[in-house]
């Protein structure tokens, strides 16, 4: 594919040859200055990206920052040019190819696939202190140049950080690559240098273990929902080190994982020289040419970086090495936890909250199928006495008889004591007493269902009783909703459970359990008392919703310390 023509006259300093790439952010034609015979890749933006004036403007400005970035690992850029439609790149032509090719082709060894990390997290974080994100992290925009140097290419997508950019376009399209694309990317969402933590992450999770993190196999639309809602397989046949590191990168909550590229850093440069020994960077014969100081003292440690929220340290003997202990002595490997304790804290935990749903569940069953009403036997609704339970049609129109002419009556309907509708009509008089017609509004027929507590006001008097309604109890809100509230409440109990045993931090876990166990409780109670066309009871009700509230909150706590017992155990065993 030649150079279209109005590429060539935008940039008449350049002999421009054909294509030499093609991807989602633009196609690339080789170039050589006509003056300094040097070598470029001329990277042509699409159209359809940059139509908008404020896209098109915000990567005017970013351009200019990436052209200023100065690093041995960021792919330089020489020039840029706007003409019309045209937005175009000058960059440095790298010929060594890509991470993608040079693992596909012959493979790469631990030891340098740690050091193309390094190299890789190098440029991300000067482009990030730079106020630039890349958010298209991947192995084909990882670029050798011919003495083997790893560059990051392609900051076609970035955003300047200040702009507080997302990954969606104005025509509502999501970029990047789905197989690297991180959770917040995915979803919309703000995005932070941690977005670029969690793909390069992904690419060192590759260059590993061989494969992704995520099943890839089903489509980018169920490989996006992946990031965003499951966590990725643990990495196998990695040294447990550098495993811990990596997977730390790839936390779906931003406070469990790397916050920006050099702490990422530091803590592989550790990991890689606990497992393969000092030196191991210049053994991997790929050249990392700039690291910050933090990452070199990484390279010197001796033990393995802390998880988050760990305070602990455990040293870890380099091979040949000698750990020091506070008192200057040699030190042994440190004390096994005896999780005998913990494991028997978290079964009588498990065994409480079990107690806790079996009351529940009894609680809900035994809720009794009428309430005691004082009524008069005087007072009638369709022909029947409301002396007993009388079975109506909400939807039609309820008409009350009685003695003398109480000019008013009104009807209250309730579960518990929460109002659920109410109708007021004139009586008109029928012989000695009266016919009144009441209509509730059309939203309470669509609430109420099963049995529920009916007061009737004629005059001063008020006659309570219970009303059975015809629909079927699913029909209703009380029904269906109270069962779509036990699932969504059991549903985020689990998510969040599921959060703490993948070894992340449930925020306000000490409340939200508990809450979702009262919103299950009471959903229960009053779901089974509709199907059962019971009328709800508040002792009961609120029964239920207490147990559920402990049973959810003996669960999470279960879960926390089965958790902290798995974490204090020594890795590797």
């Amino acid at each position: 594919m030649s150079a279209p023509a109005e590429l060539v006259a935008a940039l008449p300093q350049y002999d421009i040859g054909a294509s030499i790439g093609e991807g989602g952010m633009g196609v690339v034609f080789a170039g050589v200055h006509r003056t300094l015979g040097r070598s470029v890749a001329i990277k042509q933006l699409p159209w359809d990206v940059l139509n908008h004036a404020a896209s098109s403007e915000l990567f005017d400005r970013e351009a200019r920052v990436l052209a200023s970035l100065d690093h041995p690992h960021i792919v330089p850029v020489y020039d840029y040019v706007r003409t019309g439609r045209e937005h175009l790149l000058v960059m440095e032509r790298l010929d060594g190819g890509t991470v993608h090719s040079r693992f596909h082709g012959g493979g790469v060894s631990g030891e340098q696939a740690c050091a193309i990390g390094l190299a890789m997290l190098a440029g991300l974080h000067a482009a990030h202190r730079a106020g630039v994100l890349h958010l298209d992290v991947k192995p084909r925009n990882l670029l050798f140049s011919t003495q083997g140097v790893v560059k990051v290419a392609d900051f076609g997508i970035a955003r300047v950080i200040s702009e507080g950019a997302t990954l969606v376009t104005h025509g509502g399209e999501i970029l990047g690559t789905p197989a690297y694309i991180a959770p917040e990317q995915a979803m919309g969402n703000a995005l932070s240098p941690a977005a670029d933590v969690y793909a390069a992450g992904t690419v060192l999770y590759e260059l590993l273990s061989g494969r992704l993190p995520f099943d890839n196999t089903r489509g980018a639309i169920s490989m996006m929902r992946q990031h965003m809602f499951t966590d990725p397989q643990p990495i196998s046949g990695v040294p447990a080190p550098i495993a811990g590191v990596v997977m730390r990168s790839l936390a779906r909550e931003l406070d469990a994982r790397y916050r920006e590229a050099e702490s990422f850093a530091a803590d592989l440069a550790a990991a890689a020289t606990v497992v393969y020994g000092p030196g191991w960077l210049e053994r991997s014969g790929v050249p990392v040419l700039h690291l910050t100081p933090r990452v070199i003292a990484g390279l010197n440690s001796a033990t393995v970086p802390s998880p988050p929220g760990d305070e602990r340290t455990r040293p870890v003997a380099r091979p040949g090495a000698t750990l020091v202990g506070a008192t200057g002595g040699p030190m042994g490997p440190p004390p096994e936890p005896d999780s005998t304790s913990g494991s028997a804290a978290v079964l009588w935990l498990r065994l409480a909250a079990a107690a806790a749903a079996i009351v529940l569940v009894v609680l809900a069953l035994l809720n009794p199928a009428r309430l005691p009403h004082e009524v008069s036997s005087t007072l009638n609704l369709g022909g029947a006495p409301v002396s007993a339970p009388v079975e109506v049609d909400l939807s039609k129109p309820l008409t009350f008889t009685g003695p003398g002419n109480p000019g008013r009556v009104a009807l209250d309907l309730s579960a518990a004591g929460i109002p659920l509708g109410s109708a007021a009509a004139e009586v008109e008089p029928d012989g000695n007493g009266f016919t009144a017609g009441l209509t509730l509004p059309g939203i309470a027929r669509w609430i109420v269902g099963g049995a529920v507590t009916a007061d009737v006001r004629t005059g001063s008097s008020t006659q309570t009783f219970t009303l059975l309604t015809s629909q079927h109890p699913l029909a209703s809100a009380m029904g269906a909703g109270s069962l779509i509230l036990a699932l969504f409440a059991l549903a985020y109990l689990e998510s969040g459970l599921r959060t703490i045993r993948n070894g992340h931090r449930w925020r306000g876990a000490s409340v939200g359990g508990p809450v979702l166990g009262v919103l299950f409780g009471a959903a229960v109670w009053l779901c089974v008392s509709v199907l059962r066309v019971h009328e709800p009871s508040p002792g009961f009700g609120a029964g239920c919703a207490v147990a559920g509230a402990l049973a959810a909150g003996l669960v999470v706590a279960a879960a926390r310390r089965r958790a902290s017992t798995v974490v204090s155990r020594p890795s590797g065993r």
